[in-house]
């Protein structure tokens, strides 16, 4: 019995101490499941905390740099790994990464050296773990090798690795859409096994830090088109005034930081607009900026911007540029730049596969001048830019002080101009073409003068840029050719000869560009009732040097209507060879310029051989402006010129003089076949 109730004790307290066990089991799982469940709910805060805290400070900070700085410092704190680094990409099309001074570095010593060969590599992709990213524009862990490099290490960086004792290596990239814009690198100097948990968190920040960068880029994009032009890429006008500003500030606090401006507008670009349209145009300007860029130094530039070093000029708008130069030592050196600017425009531009010639004219307004704002330097640099135009463009001039009286007139002028009277208050001079081989007149070129009611005659050189410039030189033009027509064949009625003299009359460049020019010319031509062969229309050589298909096309419709055409100023262009034999022309003017060299040495002489013999060749008449003595007329002869034009014959006269010309002309021919006859 005893024995019964001992074997039944000893079975209840077994059973109790399984009970027990099973019961201190379930409280251990129990407390490891908890235990587990703090912990990850820990991890979970702990990464939420990471990401907010990234969140909140990328969001507030000044830059992406600060964001990938704060980035790379909470990461390594987090993860308790001792080294990370930040890479930027490179360009906008994330062709490679660069490294950057973001840095957090637990040990310096111990890695030192393989801090330095991070710094002076730039990975490519595919190439060595940050590379590696770049390409896939995933995260990767690494488990770096004990000993030799790998393939599957840091390549080329293994070597130092190994060194600074880092075993393991986790890389993300920071994406902005689809776009890698950064990849960011950590090092461990325990070998760990990947940790999918991190990873995801390590995506998630880089989606996060990729946000902000589009963020800050697409701000950044903002304030760049703001103050950039859209065609060119150029600074604006609101940059340039606010760069110039601050050096205007600059040179008052210290007198010898000097600077200056350059104020470039375009010679004959209206015309390339006018032939071939906008687009065109816009294409060339392009061109013009990098033939512009091209002829600057380093040292001329200012207008920068801070992504690429490259900005050297402003566009201010239409076909106007400025260059701001930065510690320039004199006006002179200004000067020289500017020149050089000219001296590169000189060669042809291609557009939609034609040669365009456009030529710069610039002013230059130097600190020298003591300007007290930007908008006054601009003022003068812009005034002195009309003065190089004035004297017959592809020219930089310096600003002085007398340019302020020249604006004042030029601007009075403008308004007389638009006021006038074209039938009443303009005439016309006339000056004599003479045949140098038997010494007749042969025809006059009609010569605008202006004269305002109850004041002075006003000369050419004075008010055709401004008439130019304003359009009004085409109602004066249409005037001209109508007044000339009508005077000539007022002059055949009178004085009949066997050989009737011709009338030439200049083209504007602004009546070339109309589109209705030959159909407008035929109706005023048709109109005088002067026989259309011994109309000349005077077309200047740089008039021809924009389109060449569209100059052959308009020259083509306005020999169609009986006249013929002269080519004036020759020499004076930038490529006329190229190019004249294309050009339906009759008549080749030679440049005064040329003529006046002629009796001063051999090579003025030759320069005039040379165009006799080319427009020979091209079987065109030749009349030589510029004849001004007998010495020349004899020269001119003894070549083979055609024709003469100068004051050895006689000024530009009045119409009523010219007419006594006539008849001078031809009592001395009379008097000559007398003498022949007797």
């Amino acid at each position: 019995m005893q024995d019964t109730r001992l074997s039944v004790a000893t079975a209840e307290i077994a059973a109790l101490r399984k009970r027990l066990a099973r019961e201190r089991a379930a409280r251990l799982e129990a407390e490891l499941a908890a235990e587990k469940g703090f912990r990850d709910l820990y991890e979970q805060q702990s990464r939420l905390q990471l990401l907010e805290a990234i969140a909140v400070a990328a969001n507030s900070s000044a830059s992406v740099h600060d964001a990938l700085e704060f980035a790379v410092t909470k990461i390594c704190l987090y993860a308790g790994w001792p080294l990370g680094h930040a890479h930027l990409a490179d360009d906008a099309f994330a062709r490679k990464l660069r490294p950057t001074t973001i840095w957090f570095v637990a040990d310096r010593e111990r890695t030192r050296e393989f801090r330095r060969a991070t710094g002076e590599i730039h990975f490519e992709r595919g190439m060595g773990l940050p590379g590696r990213v770049l390409e896939t524009g995933a995260p990767l862990w690494l488990v770096l090798p004990a000993g030799e490099p790998s393939s599957e290490g840091l390549t080329p960086r293994d070597e130092y690795a190994v060194r600074a004792g880092l075993k393991t290596a986790l890389a993300f990239p920071v994406l902005a859409g689809t776009e890698v814009v950064a990849v960011l690198e950590f090092f461990s100097d325990t070998r760990q096994q990947p940790d999918e948990a991190l990873l995801r968190l390590m995506s998630q920040i880089g989606t996060q830090l990729g946000r902000v960068a589009e963020r800050r880029r697409a701000e950044e994009r903002l304030r760049h088109d703001a103050n950039h032009d859209s065609l060119t890429g150029l600074p604006n006008r609101a940059l340039f005034k606010a760069r110039l500003s601050q050096l205007v500030a600059r040179h008052a606090r210290d007198p010898g930081e000097g600077f200056a401006v350059l104020f470039i507008d375009l010679d004959r670009f209206k015309m390339v607009n006018d032939s071939l349209g906008h687009m065109a145009g816009d294409r060339l300007l392009v061109q013009v900026a990098a033939r512009i860029m091209a002829a600057l130094r380093q040292e001329d530039i200012v207008c920068r911007s801070a992504a690429d070093g490259h900005e050297v000029l402003s566009r201010l708008g239409g076909d106007e540029c400025t260059v701001l130069l930065e510690s320039v030592g004199s006006a002179e050196d200004a000067l020289r730049v500017g020149n050089r600017i000219i001296d590169g425009m000189t060669a042809p531009f291609m557009v939609e596969g034609q040669e365009m010639y456009v030529g710069a004219s610039i002013g230059v307004a130097s600190s020298e001048s003591g300007y007290a704002s930007g908008d006054d330097a601009m003022r003068d640099a812009d005034l002195a830019m009309h003065r190089a135009k004035s004297l017959g463009k592809g020219r930089c001039e310096l600003y002085d002080h007398s340019l302020h009286a020249l604006a004042a007139r030029r601007l009075a002028l403008e308004t007389r101009l638009r006021k006038a009277d074209v039938a009443r208050e303009f005439v016309l001079h006339y000056q004599p073409i003479v045949s140098l081989a038997s010494g007749d007149l042969a025809g006059f070129e009609a010569l605008v003068r202006w004269k305002p009611q109850g004041e002075a005659l006003v000369f050419p050189n004075d008010f055709i840029g401004v008439a130019e410039d304003t359009g009004l030189i085409v109602p004066i033009g249409a005037w001209v050719l109508g007044r000339a027509c009508s005077t000539m064949r007022e002059w055949q009625r009178r004085h009949p000869c066997d050989k009737p003299l011709t009338i030439s009359v200049n083209v504007s460049a602004r009546e070339f560009a109309q589109p209705d020019l030959a159909a407008r010319m035929g109706g005023i031509i048709a109109e005088s009732g002067i026989e259309p062969g011994i109309v000349r229309l005077e077309i200047t050589e740089s008039m021809t040097m924009g389109n060449i298909d569209k100059t052959v096309e308009v020259l083509t419709r306005l020999r169609a209507l009986g006249v013929r055409l002269s080519i004036d100023d020759f020499g004076t262009g930038y490529s006329s060879l190229s190019y004249l034999h294309r050009l339906p022309f009759d008549v080749l003017k030679i440049d005064r310029s040329f003529v006046l060299k002629m009796d001063r040495d051999e090579e003025g002489k030759q320069i005039v051989r040379t165009i006799l013999s080319l427009a020979r060749s091209l079987h065109m008449e030749v009349v030589a402006e510029g004849t001004e003595t007998a010495t020349h007329a004899d020269l001119l002869r003894r070549m083979g010129c055609d024709y003469a034009q100068g004051y050895h014959y006689s000024r530009p006269v009045d119409e009523a003089c010219a007419e006594q010309l006539i008849v001078a002309f031809a009592a001395r021919d009379l008097a000559r076949q007398r003498t022949c006859a007797g």
